[in-house]
């Protein structure tokens, strides 16, 4: 079992940084990949950004290369979004999920977090 809880979120302007975080409890945590998944008002959950259990490998949506940053602490169970250059379409509920395998779909994740809303103002 692997519980997520995420952190960070908040309002900021476009063009704005935020930094997502996401705790995880249990002692698997490092066996995982872990991944980031957003979902605005209206729309499907979408998948923003994975990274392998090792840290070596990422994995990004289009939309967001260039901008969005994945990163893991296996130490500290944690994992990160680093997100800059922020756009009024980035806002969403951010989720962090846990999951076998460094993929974007939404299915091959077991485990979820709450969610953590990101608001960009224009």
């Amino acid at each position: 079992q692997v519980q997520l809880v995420e952190s960070g979120g908040g309002l900021v302007q476009a063009g704005g940084s935020l930094r997502l975080s996401c705790a995880a409890s249990g002692r698997t945590f490092s066996s995982y990949a872990m991944g980031w998944f957003r979902q605005a008002p209206g729309k499907e959950r979408e998948f923003v950004a994975a990274i392998r259990w090792s840290g070596s490998g990422k994995y990004y949506a289009d939309f967001v290369k260039g901008r969005f940053t994945i990163s893991r602490d296996n130490a500290k169970n944690t994992v990160y979004l680093q997100m800059n250059s922020l756009k009024p379409e980035d806002t969403a509920v951010y989720y962090c999920a846990a999951g076998r395998t460094i993929v974007a779909i939404i299915k091959e994740y077991d485990y979820w977090g709450q969610g953590t809303q990101v608001t960009v103002s224009s």
